[in-house]
C-alpha cells in the first residue's frame, strides 16, 4: 500500500498530482473565500460516468447498493454507496435516473458496477459517456445560472434534482446539490461543449465575483462540508482475496497517478483493512436502508444497531502546528512538512489520534481553512470519544520518525454550517 526502503515507508517518486485540476489560479486564499462570500466554478470532468440500461438495471443496482430505491424518481439523484460483505465501502458516488430504464453513476462506483453486472444474467447493458462537469457554488450561483440560462424556474429545483438548462444554445443539465456545503449545481453535458460553457459561465460570474478553483484549495470545501474522499479519507475495500479480480479490472482501468493505495501518516496499520471504513463510521449510515437485499446488508444491520466509530472535525492546536512548521528553520532533525493548504499528492494522510496513550481514533484530511485560521481535519473517533469538546491528541509524523504531539478539540462534522437545503426563493 505504500512503498518501503530498508522498512521505512517511503512516498512514491513522481506521485505528485492533483485530482482537482490545476494548483491556483488567484491564489488559494482567495479561492477558499469563495463558496462562503460569492461562488466558484470547479471542474469534476475527470469523473468517470457509466451508463446502466435495461429493463434490469435497476433490479443489479439495488444489489450492490446501500440505498433505498424505493423512491427513484426520473430526474432524481442518489448519493449511491457500494460495500462489500462486510460492510466496508467498495466505491461511492452519485447516481442519477435519467429514464425508466436508464442510468447514469458518477465515479469509480461505475467500473464496479460494471464488473458486477459482467458475472449476472441481467438484462442490461453499460457503456462509458464522457460528459463534463462543473460545479458552481456559493451563495452567487443562482444569480450566475439565471444569468447565462434566464431561467428563473432554477430556483424551484429540489435538493438531488435534475433540471434541464440552456447555456449558449446548448441543452444541459443542472443537478442541484453543493459539495461544498452550499447552494450549488453541478453542470453536466456533453465533453464536446466543455469550453464553451466553461467559457461563457466564468465571463458572467465576473459581475458576482466568481473565482475559478483551483486544486491546492478545492479539497478545503471537502474538510470545513465533511465529505470524506476515496484515497484520502478511506482506502476502497477492494484488497481481500474476493475481491482479486475485481481489482486487476480496475487498476487496468485508472492512470497512473490515480491508483488507490499509497498511505502516510503516524497511524502504522498491521493490515490494509484497517484503512477500510464503513458508511456508518463516515456519517453516511442515513443512507443506508434495510428495504432490499444488498451486499454487505448483514454486516451493516448489525453495525447500525451497535456502532463503534463515528466521524468528527478535529481542530488542532495553533501552538503546536507551528512548532512542527518552525522545526524547518532549525538545525537536525525536524518534523514532516505540513503542505498549505493541504498535502497535495494524493495520499491518505492517516494520523494516530489518542487520549492518554490510548488509540482512540485515526485522523484524515488535514488542512488549514483560512475562513476558520484553523487547522482542521477530519477523523473517525470512538463513539465514547467523540463528544464535542473533548481533547485529543493527534501524533504528527512517520511511524519510525520524529512525530510532534499535537493538541486536538473534538467538534462536529460538518464544521462549517451546511446551507445545501437553503430556500433559493429568497436567495
Amino acid at each position: 500500500m505504500t512503498l518501503t526502503v530498508d522498512g521505512m515507508r517511503r512516498p512514491p517518486e513522481g506521485y505528485a498530482w492533483s485530482r482537482f485540476g490545476l494548483q491556483e489560479y488567484t491564489d488559494w486564499l482567495d479561492e477558499s473565500m469563495s463558496w462562503k462570500q460569492t461562488c466558484y466554478i470547479g471542474d469534476w470532468s475527470f469523473l468517470w460516468q457509466h451508463r446502466f440500461t435495461g429493463p434490469d438495471a435497476l433490479k443489479m443496482l439495488q444489489e450492490i447498493t446501500v440505498n433505498s430505491f424505493a423512491t427513484f424518481d426520473i430526474g432524481q439523484s442518489k448519493h449511491a454507496i457500494h460495500t462489500n460483505v462486510e460492510g466496508k465501502i467498495i466505491h461511492e458516488g452519485v447516481l442519477t435516473r435519467f429514464g425508466d430504464q436508464e442510468f447514469v453513476l458518477h465515479g469509480r462506483g461505475g467500473f464496479w458496477a460494471s464488473h458486477y453486472l459482467a458475472s449476472t444474467n441481467y438484462d442490461a447493458k453499460v457503456q462509458q459517456e464522457d460528459w463534463f462537469i462543473f460545479q458552481v457554488s456559493g451563495p452567487a450561483s443562482i444569480k450566475v445560472l439565471e444569468k447565462v440560462t434566464g431561467d428563473l424556474s432554477l430556483r424551484e429545483t429540489g435538493f438531488m434534482r435534475l433540471h434541464p438548462i440552456t447555456i449558449g444554445g446548448h441543452k444541459i443539465w443542472a443537478l442541484r446539490q453543493g459539495m461544498a456545503g452550499e447552494i450549488g449545481f453541478e453542470l453536466q453535458g456533453p465533453m464536446e461543449l466543455k469550453q464553451e460553457i466553461y467559457q461563457i459561465l466564468v465571463e458572467a460570474g465576473q459581475e458576482f465575483g466568481i473565482r475559478k478553483l483551483g486544486g491546492r484549495t478545492a479539497p478545503i470545501n471537502h474538510l470545513e462540508a465533511c465529505f470524506p474522499t476515496i484515497a484520502t479519507d478511506y482506502l476502497p475495500a477492494i484488497f481481500e482475496p474476493d475481491m482479486a479480480g475485481y481489482l486487476k479490472v480496475f487498476t487496468a482501468s485508472m492512470p497512473a497517478f490515480a491508483q488507490p493505495a499509497h498511505v502516510a501518516g503516524s497511524y502504522d496499520a498491521a493490515d490494509i483493512s484497517e484503512y477500510y471504513r464503513s458508511p456508518v463510521e463516515l456519517g453516511w449510515g442515513r443512507n443506508v436502508k434495510f428495504d432490499h437485499d444488498f451486499i454487505g446488508r448483514e454486516a451493516l444491520e448489525f453495525e447500525k444497531a451497535n456502532p463503534k466509530r463515528t466521524i468528527r472535525t478535529l481542530v488542532w492546536n495553533s501552538a503546536d502546528v507551528l512548532d512542527v512548521q518552525a522545526s524547518l528553520f532549525g538545525k537536525g532533525e525536524h518534523y514532516p512538512f505540513m503542505d498549505m493548504p493541504r498535502d497535495q499528492r494524493g495520499f491518505m494522510w492517516a494520523d494516530k489520534v489518542t487520549i492518554d496513550g490510548k488509540l482512540v481514533g485515526v485522523a484524515t484530511s488535514r488542512g488549514y481553512s483560512y475562513y476558520f485560521r484553523e487547522m482542521l481535519s477530519l477523523a473517525t473517533v470512538d463513539l465514547a470519544y467523540s463528544e464535542p469538546g473533548t481533547e485529543v491528541t493527534v501524533h504528527w509524523g512517520n511511524p519510525r520518525g520524529p512525530q510532534k504531539r499535537i493538541r486536538a478539540i473534538v467538534a462536529p462534522a460538518p464544521y462549517k454550517t451546511d446551507r445545501r437545503r437553503s430556500d433559493l426563493t429568497n436567495s
